[in-house]
């Protein structure tokens, strides 16, 4: 009794799992270059702490630690120099969002020049279900009446040709062996 995978099936096996890797289990530093890095660990360890929490202001949906854009670069490289100068990461981060605005930060903070990016989900849920309900509401609106009822002379005619057609099928019946 033979176990396990079929050996051709071994390299796409091995694929398979190489990319299950890449995709699910990479670190969010493989952005950083060696070079970039600083040589103390604390600073460094600094550097990562703000930079998670900054966005590439090129990709948008990435911190600047996980981008591999050449703003991204640039971002990181100027947090590292600000580390360096001494500021606290409290005034880098201050630096960035002078520099950029508040949309550098992945978590804006709720002030009234950011409550549309907190509230845009809920209205957009709002818009959808009001966009739903409407349409319902008016389908139901415009549903069709019910037919109205046949008149005498209808109700006459459709018996008569009911009555045709039972007569017609009648005679045209075969014997379930095929014999007429």
């Amino acid at each position: 009794m033979r176990r396990g995978p079929l050996p051709s099936a071994r390299p796409w096996l091995a694929a398979a799992l190489m990319l299950g890797m890449l995709a699910f289990g990479a670190p969010a530093s493989w952005a950083v270059e060696p070079d970039e890095m600083l040589d103390d660990p604390a600073l460094e360890d600094r550097a990562r702490d703000i930079s998670a929490g900054l966005r590439c202001v090129v990709c948008q949906n990435e911190s600047i630690d996980e981008s591999n854009a050449e703003m991204a670069r640039d971002m990181r490289i100027l947090v590292r120099d600000r580390l360096l100068a001494g500021d606290s990461n409290a005034d880098v981060k201050q630096y960035l969002v002078d520099r950029y605005g508040d949309f550098v930060l992945l978590k804006p903070p709720f002030k009234p020049s950011t409550w549309l990016l907190w509230f845009s989900p809920v209205l957009i849920l709002a818009g959808g279900g009001a966009a739903a309900w409407a349409f319902y509401r008016r389908r139901d609106a415009e549903a069709p009446a019910a037919p109205a009822p046949l008149s005498d002379e209808e109700q006459t005619r459709l018996r008569a040709l009911l009555t045709e057609a039972e007569g017609a099928a009648g005679t045209d019946r075969a014997d379930p062996g095929g014999r007429a």
